[in-house]
This record gives C-alpha cells, sequence and structure tokens, in this order.
C-alpha cells in the first residue's frame, strides 16, 4: 500500500535520485542541489500557510510513499499561480492570412508569437513515477489525486489550471525545435537552455529570444514536424490528462514545443465529481471499484486509492482500518473521494 504526502526534509536524498532519473526537459526538476534543497523548503512553507485570500506563487509538492518499504515511488507538484514573480514564457501557434484580390492569391501561414498569456494559472508539474513502479494504476493515481487536493482547498489555486507537456526529444537531449533556434539566436545547447530555466535564469530568454513572430514554414523541416507534439514518453501523461478535460489551445513550450494543455478548474472531471464522505470502518474491503480518496488536512495531507463502494445517499464511504490509518482519519471523519477513471 501506498500514501502520497507532503514532501519533507528527509525526502532530499530520494527527490535529487528522481532529478537524475528524469532525465533532459524535465524542467521543473534540474538537476542541482542547491535548487532541489529550496525547492523542499518552499514546499514546506507552502503546506504550512494559512489559506490566502487569493492564489499566490506557492508550490506544493508531494511524494508517493510505500508504506511497507518506505520507498519514495514517484512525485508530483502543483504550482498556485505562476509567473507573478518571474516572466512565464510560451509561443502562441495562430494563423496570418496573405490574401491577394487582384492576383487572386490566398494563402495562409502558421507563426509562433512569444507571449505571457498564463500569467497567474496555476500548473499541474514534476509529475515523475520512477520506472520500477510503473505498472497497475500507479501512474493515474500520482497525477490524479491532485485534482482532490485542487477541490478541497479551491481558493489557493486558479480558475485556469495548465499543464506543459515534454516536447520531442532523443536520448542525448537533443531537441529539433531548439536546434533551429540555436543555430538562428542561441549559442547553448537544449540541455544547458532548459537547465538553466529549470533553476530560475530566465533573462537569456528575454534577451536572446526573437522579439518578432516566427513563421513555421521558414523552421527546418524537423522543427516543423515536432510543434506541438509531446515526447512518446509523456503520451500516457497527455492522454490521461484529455480525459479530465484538458485540451490545447495552441500554446507551446518556447524550448521543444511541447504543447500546453488546459482546463477551467470546475470543469476537470475528477474535481467536479469528487465529493464529501463520511468514514465507516469495515474489516474488509466491501467494493470491487477503485477509488482515489484524500483527507481535508493542507500540511498533513494524505492520499491514497482503495477499493470501495461510494454512497451516494448516505455520503459515506467503508474503509478498512489500514486505509484510514494511511489517510490519518477515524470513523466519522469526512474524506473527499472519486471513482478513479
Amino acid at each position: 500500500m501506498f500514501v502520497i504526502r507532503p514532501i519533507e526534509q528527509k525526502d532530499y536524498s530520494e527527490l535529487l535520485k528522481i532529478a537524475h532519473e528524469s532525465g533532459h526537459g524535465f524542467t521543473s526538476l534540474p538537476v542541482n542541489e542547491e535548487l532541489i534543497a529550496n525547492k523542499i523548503k518552499r514546499a514546506e512553507a507552502s503546506f504550512a500557510s494559512p489559506e490566502p485570500e487569493k492564489p499566490t506563487e506557492q508550490g506544493f509538492l508531494f511524494v508517493m510513499e510505500d508504506l511497507e518499504t518506505g520507498d519514495i515511488m514517484g512525485t508530483s507538484g502543483i504550482e498556485s499561480a505562476v509567473g507573478l514573480e518571474d516572466a512565464f514564457y510560451h509561443y502562441h501557434l495562430s494563423t496570418v492570412v496573405h490574401n491577394s484580390r487582384e492576383l487572386d492569391i490566398y494563402n495562409t501561414a502558421d507563426v509562433l508569437t512569444l507571449c505571457n498569456d498564463y500569467t497567474g494559472a496555476s500548473e499541474l508539474c514534476t509529475l515523475f513515477l520512477r520506472e520500477s513502479f510503473r505498472k497497475c494504476i500507479n501512474g493515474r493515481v500520482l497525477s490524479k489525486f491532485r485534482f482532490l487536493f485542487l477541490a478541497q482547498h479551491r481558493n489557493r489555486f486558479a480558475n485556469t489550471v495548465i499543464a506543459e507537456m515534454r516536447g520531442v526529444s532523443d536520448t542525448k537531449g537533443d531537441s529539433p525545435f531548439w536546434q533551429w533556434l540555436e543555430e538562428h539566436f542561441f549559442s547553448m545547447d537544449f540541455p544547458t537552455a532548459d537547465y538553466l530555466t529549470g533553476i530560475g535564469q530566465k533573462v537569456f530568454i528575454a534577451e536572446l529570444m526573437p522579439k518578432y513572430p516566427i513563421y513555421v514554414n521558414l523552421l527546418s523541416k524537423a522543427a516543423q514536424e515536432v510543434v506541438g507534439k509531446v515526447h512518446e514518453k509523456t503520451e500516457p501523461a497527455l492522454r490521461l490528462l484529455k480525459s479530465e478535460g484538458f485540451s490545447w489551445k495552441r500554446y507551446v513550450d518556447i524550448f521543444d514545443a511541447g504543447p500546453t494543455v488546459e482546463a477551467d478548474i470546475n470543469q476537470i472531471r475528477t474535481v467536479r465529481d469528487s465529493d464529501l464522505y463520511r468514514v465507516e470502518i469495515i474489516d474488509a474491503p466491501n467494493s470491487e471499484d477503485n477509488i482515489i480518496l484524500s483527507n481535508l488536512e493542507v500540511k498533513e495531507f494524505r492520499a491514497t486509492t482503495t477499493k470501495a463502494a461510494l454512497n451516494q445517499a448516505e455520503k459515506t464511504v467503508a474503509l478498512t482500518q489500514q486505509v484510514a490509518d494511511a489517510l490519518k482519519v477515524a470513523s466519522g471523519d469526512q474524506v473527499r473521494a472519486a471513482k478513479l477513471i
């Protein structure tokens, strides 16, 4: 059995290992010891903070822990509001028309325009499940539990929730899209640019990024082919988010051109379908339905999955003592739960 909980200082060494394992393109977790230590401190401060009047730039980072072995299985995070302190860049892919009535010529072209349109949005980030635990429903739970946290602590988050999907790159970390930008505007490789962004050094973006829209048909053929495409290892995560109601509004990452998807927080399926249920303790599971559930805390947040029936009429859920203990709840307490689809 596993539980998902807020990250703590004791998880530092495991988070550093995850940073190494995640590889290139995982911008939110660069291999930098000082940054990782600060990331944990920031998360602890965010979990300990009182509920704000409106979303602020807080970072909630969680770990999935195997309760039998103590192994850290993976990590997952939420940013409350991005871009309030440091600029948050994207390219927006739009279409322009070149039309001459006199010559009877009509052409369209896609262009990429640098923007900060997602400033203030909440972001799902830092999702990584370690390879040995990529089985059963672990990946779905590690992603979807965040929707319970969003639903329960609504005032901490914005109306718009986004997720940046890792774009196409090879095993060396080279991105076809970045290779074109590097050749014409930058003099650094993709892993370096990605790392600098991850550690917060973003000034070079504003200084070196082309200021005018980029015509996609002027990119190299290899770069054109990856605009809006995800890395093969990211395809399952994208399918999951789409099933929750996320869609692509033609925003892409400025380094690898991977898509950024978005959803209105109230229209995310698990947010919308989750509800509060009163806990009843039973000896053994009484259903074959997989549900995802969490307690209602922030600093002492706990989430997991189990087989249980959600009694809609009575608003109750029957849990074993083991599950209740993992969630730090007792009979009569409330939990937030939804079917795991």
